[in-house]
């Protein structure tokens, strides 16, 4: 991508190059850790038919406080979580990535700063670019499990205004348990905010993204809500709901920090047709949810299948999962893996820590594809010694 000189583009700006998976017209893509199965036809039908009531008056705008999203979301976390949250406490936007990029409007900014645990998200410190925020990053350990300890020394170091803590982490899959966070939450309450009031103190983002997927009895962050204001949960309708094309992301916090969103958010950011596509999925939560326990026992599957792989005689490594993907490897040249399982029509991501590639779980077929085609690549590898 080439701008011209011409154009005043922003000078931290210059050298940045858009973000963005690759999106190619392969046979199997499993790099953007999208649900494989479409919408069932009740819910096409339930769209189709919402859509519908509402097309004469697009002429109008939406509702910008979305009310009655609002409430249905917040229903559903009352079943999915057992967490009773008020509608007035949860919010949505356009994907999870707008209900992020809120938080860093609202919390964020010049002389603020924001810290989270890497690997994590790659879109965070764009976030934090795009807001003028310090992107600061503390690294986890060697197994990707969040250093507690470390973390809250930096936090009081630090003194940040955000600390965002993904979990299932992505790209690594990689839980932190809720007793974790808590002590995390804790000790922001007990730390003042760089460039702010000495009241204020560093708000918890916990972007559960892919909670959907954890295991059976993992505690969702939600239950620290009643307890603590200084705490937001984020998640989405993308993954687990099958519905990444309908762009609906939410966030469940106090009232204080759903009001400051409202502040930074644009006028009517939530479309009419984007409010009654996530009613409908919504309405049928247990047929767009119907495929998430099949998709953990793929994931499971293929984790102990990669784990069996060698490359160079060595066993891959395989990194725990609560997610509908897998971080694996390590490769010398994880991008000479990428190109030859695209060569072979298989597209998964390069992402992560140096030598690891990801992919995401897709149907049953497209599985078997990937295994068959890893296992000629891994073969190649060995006997080309690259």
């Amino acid at each position: 991508m080439a701008i011209p000189a011409t154009v005043p583009l922003r000078n931290d700006l210059l050298d940045e190059e858009p973000y963005g998976a690759p999106q190619l017209d392969v046979p199997v893509c499993l790099n953007v850790n999208e649900n494989p199965y479409e919408p069932s036809a009740a819910v096409i039908d339930s769209i189709v038919k919402r859509v519908r009531q509402i097309a004469s008056t697009l002429n109008r705008y939406p509702d910008r406080e979305h009310e009655q999203l609002r409430a249905a979301l917040a229903e559903y976390l009352k079943k999915e979580t057992g967490v009773d949250v008020p509608p007035s406490q949860v919010w949505a936007a356009n994907g999870s990535n707008e209900i992020m990029l809120q938080l860093f409007q609202a919390f964020g900014g010049p002389g603020r700063t924001a810290l989270s645990f890497a690997p994590t998200y790659s879109m965070y410190p764009e976030y934090a670019r795009d807001t003028f925020t310090t992107w600061h990053m503390t690294s986890r350990k060697d197994d990707f499990t969040v250093d507690v300890d470390a973390g809250i020394a930096e936090i009081k170091r630090i003194q940040p205004s955000m600390v965002i803590i993904t979990s299932p982490n992505n790209p690594t899959g990689t839980p932190i348990d809720v007793s974790d966070i808590e002590r995390i939450v804790a000790a922001c309450q007990h730390v003042s905010v760089a460039d702010a009031d000495e009241s204020a103190h560093p708000i918890v983002v916990v972007d559960e993204a892919y909670a959907e997927f954890r295991r059976p009895g993992v505690t969702s962050a939600h239950t620290l809500l009643a307890r603590y204001d200084n705490v937001a949960v984020s998640r989405t309708l993308s993954k687990a709901f099958a519905y990444a094309g309908a762009r609906v992301g939410y966030i469940a916090a106090s009232q204080g920090i759903i009001d400051a969103l409202r502040i930074v958010r644009m006028p009517y950011h939530l479309s009419a047709l984007t409010q009654v596509a996530a009613l409908a999925a919504l309405e049928h939560t247990d047929e767009q949810l119907s495929q998430v326990e099949h998709l953990r026992r793929t994931r499971e599957d293929t984790a102990a299948w990669l784990a069996q792989q060698k490359y160079h005689g060595h066993e891959l490594a395989v990194a725990p999962s609560d997610s509908n993907f897998i971080l694996f490897g390590r490769f010398d040249n994880r991008h000479l893996v990428f190109e030859k399982l695209l060569q072979r029509g298989v597209l998964i991501r390069e992402v992560g820590p140096d030598g690891y590639v990801r992919v995401c779980m897709g149907t049953d077929d497209e599985m078997n594809t990937f295994k068959r085609e890893l296992t000629h690549v891994l073969h190649e590898l060995d006997e080309s010694g690259e």
